[in-house]
């Protein structure tokens, strides 16, 4: 408790009522003003009090601090980190290739955007191979983002937490990865969720795009040309639902739809069990 009337007109240092350490730890200021009125405020705890000659005196809560929100960037566009590692990535090949026909994959052409880079460095601090699939706008094709999959070479994923990932502060929404380039579009086009959902469906159907998750499904537009879409749905509630969202826009389109049906999860799925 601060004993005003101890104090003279003027500036003051004394010790801190709230947090003082002792008679020589002088964190808290207090003015005297001429009228007798006076203020304290500790430089450590920000303990605030203030004081009048006929109120007496009056604690008052400490200001909180203000925080500047710090908005995180997000590339509209692939950025240059992901350009440069796009660019040093190789065709299907190794671990990669493995992976895939472990899980009895098609391996899609070598001009699709899914590629392979041997030695790709995980946040986790882990180096090793990956496949690397570009994420361009459905639409406008424009590059997004990059889709890794850390993989071993046995055809295992690596023990690595999360084994998938996209690359951070990019756009996803929208985006797809061509499995097959849109010079292999013509009047059909395969989608599911996941890239190897997507190359399961390929025994059957093809060309094929994967649309990463199931909020990209659900919103895949109708695109000019194609008049037959065939969907890879995933068996749980969310795949359900995101098939029957876009099955729907594009048969109000005037498209002709197939949706996939199994009891496994998906399609990939189904092949390792056969296998």
């Amino acid at each position: 408790m601060i004993v005003w009337t101890d104090y003279d007109t003027g500036n003051h240092r004394t010790t801190c009522p709230a947090c003082g350490r002792g008679e020589r730890d002088k964190t808290l200021g207090l003015t005297i003003e001429a009228d007798g009125k006076g203020v304290a405020h500790c430089f450590r705890c920000a303990f605030t009090e203030s004081y009048r000659p006929d109120c007496g005196a009056r604690p008052q809560a400490p200001a909180r601090p203000r925080i500047k929100a710090v908005a995180t960037q997000k590339h509209e566009t692939l950025s240059d980190y992901g350009r440069e590692l796009w660019s040093a990535c190789k065709p299907l090949s190794g671990a990669a290739a493995a992976y895939l026909e472990a899980r009895h994959c098609r391996i899609p052409p070598a001009d699709g955007d899914l590629r392979f880079h041997p030695v790709l460095k995980h946040p986790s601090g882990r180096t090793g191979p990956a496949l690397v699939a570009l994420i361009t706008d459905a639409v406008t094709r424009l590059p997004l983002s990059l889709h890794r999959t850390w993989v071993q070479a046995d055809g295992s994923k690596a023990d690595v937490d999360p084994p998938r990932l996209l690359l951070g502060g990019h756009r996803k929404q929208g985006g797809v990865i061509r499995l097959w380039p849109d010079e292999a579009v013509t009047m059909g086009l395969g989608i599911a969720e996941g890239i190897e959902t997507a190359l399961s469906l390929a025994w059957a159907y093809t060309p094929v795009w994967a649309c990463i998750d199931a909020g990209n499904l659900a919103a895949f537009p109708p695109l000019p040309g194609i008049e037959v879409l065939t969907i890879g749905a995933d068996n749980d509630p969310a795949g359900t639902a995101a098939a029957q969202a876009c099955a729907h826009r594009w048969a109000d389109a005037d498209a002709e739809v197939y949706v996939t049906r199994q009891t496994q999860n998906d399609l990939n799925d189904i092949l390792k069990e056969a296998a």
